[in-house]
């Protein structure tokens, strides 16, 4: 294929339209990156820049899976994961950005390369002719929907999912709020979140307003995600599941009383580097705009609370992948047509990044005539995300963040420690992704 004569077609510059259109033109190809959140924006989008973060500003943990997916992006040089690292923010075991620096800088990116032809308009024609990739993501537009219906039978596989509000800092109760990452040690600086503990009276308190509280219905063809419940699910569900999920006190302590144990507590974490917005770790929500202030200032620290984002809720649009994608990840029946990024049936910004790599990978050894190029290995990060898309013995496929259940193959000893057995999985999948990249060579 001569690269100076056709072009990619991207649509969609989120996290996964980025990340394949710089890695097409840092190779030399001319890309034509369709994107209309300037003429039209999304109901989740607030910003006119590209890789826009719209839910949390967390790319997660560090050594778990999602770290190990991590691992393996920086491997591949991502453009996305280097940006992530130049505009990260405080955010102990984790990946945290500031988000407006992260999408500003892939903007200037995007908009500064010399073969990348962005077109501000809605995308809604596909082109069986020429190599298109759609990488739209969980609001893709309904008339694009409707033109995907036209090749790919996707019916009405959607859900929900719920954006964690974002408060002043400067407006925390300090007075009962402290600083601390999990597990840190009492001699040890300052923490990169800020805890609000609860006694069990104070627990309860807010259990018992929550559950009163008036929210926003779900239509009758909408459902949740559940890697992604609203907080005020997870209460009905068990009283107790806030104090095993985004409530859990362990490991937190408040250096003023040291060996003080608390009942549940509330983290916030750095939304911008200079420290002055925080977001409500694992607070997305339902609740009406109002519901959500009441409410949440009934917890100890947040009395006073000035919001700068409410919670809300947005449509996530996925298709089953098994039944759609053929090892290639080109849409069956239709080889030049790709899916990739969250509407291939991935969750979470890491996820939707790794996805919208690989597919470019393949594409790129596809053109390149390479019909001995292999996807990696269920035994890391990115080839158990492929063979989770691939899965066609599922009946009932549903989206999935990267986890060790996805894995298979890696070995391990009996009767070791969780935090051994983690270790060892990452030094595993770490050694066979390097194995896999100099085999293929990829870079």
């Amino acid at each position: 294929m001569n690269k100076e004569k056709k072009a990619i077609n991207i649509v969609g510059a989120g996290l996964s339209g980025t990340e394949i259109a710089l890695y097409f033109a840092n190779k030399g190809f001319n890309v034509n990156l369709y994107e209309s959140k300037k003429i039209k924006k999304t109901p989740a989008q607030t910003s006119n820049n590209y890789s826009e973060l719209v839910c949390s500003n967390s790319f997660r943990g560090l050594t778990n899976a999602v770290g190990e997916l991590k691992n393996e992006l920086f491997i591949l040089n991502s453009e996305l994961m280097n940006a992530a690292q130049i505009t990260k923010v405080p955010a102990g075991n984790a990946l945290a950005v500031n988000r407006e620096d992260f999408s500003k800088l892939l903007t200037q990116k995007l908009e500064s390369h010399k073969n990348i032809k962005i077109i501000e308009k809605e995308f809604i024609k596909i082109n069986d002719n020429e190599i298109t990739i759609i990488a739209t993501g969980p609001l893709t537009s309904d008339k694009l929907i409707n033109e995907l219906k036209t090749r790919i039978e996707i019916g009405n596989l959607h859900f929900y999912d719920a954006i964690a509000p974002i408060v002043d800092a400067s407006t925390i109760n300090y007075d009962i709020a402290f600083k601390a990452s999990r597990w840190q040690k009492g001699d040890e600086s300052e923490g990169d979140y800020i805890n609000c503990p609860l006694n069990k009276e104070e627990y309860e308190d807010f259990i018992e307003e929550m559950q009163g509280a008036q929210r926003v219905e779900l239509h009758s063809f909408e459902k949740y995600f559940e890697a992604c419940l609203p907080v005020e699910v997870m209460q009905e569900r068990s009283s107790e599941q806030l104090r095993y999920g985004p409530m859990k006190p362990i490991g937190l302590f408040d250096p003023r009383y040291p060996g003080k144990r608390f009942y549940a507590v509330v983290q916030l974490r750095m939304e911008d580097k200079e420290g002055k917005y925080y977001n409500i770790v694992g607070f997305q929500t339902k609740l009406k705009y109002q519901e959500q202030k009441r409410v949440f200032r009934k917890i100890p620290g947040l009395e006073n609370v000035k919001f700068i984002r409410y919670g809300s809720i947005h449509r996530n649009t996925f298709i089953n992948a098994p039944k759609i994608l053929n090892d290639d990840l080109s849409v069956k029946g239709y080889p030049n047509l790709y899916i990739t990024g969250q509407l291939s049936g991935v969750e979470g910004y890491v996820e939707s990044i790794a996805m919208g790599m690989l597919t470019a990978i393949s594409i790129y050894n596809r053109l390149n005539g390479n019909n001995n190029f292999t996807f990696p290995t269920q035994d890391t990060a990115l080839g158990a995300l492929y063979y989770h898309l691939r899965n066609t013995t599922k009946t009932n496929f549903q989206p999935s963040n990267i986890n060790f259940s996805l894995f298979s193959g890696i070995p391990l000893p009996r009767k070791i420690k969780k935090k051994e057995k983690n270790a060892l999985r990452l030094e595993y999948a770490t050694n066979k992704f390097k194995e896999w990249v100099n085999s293929q060579k990829i870079l």
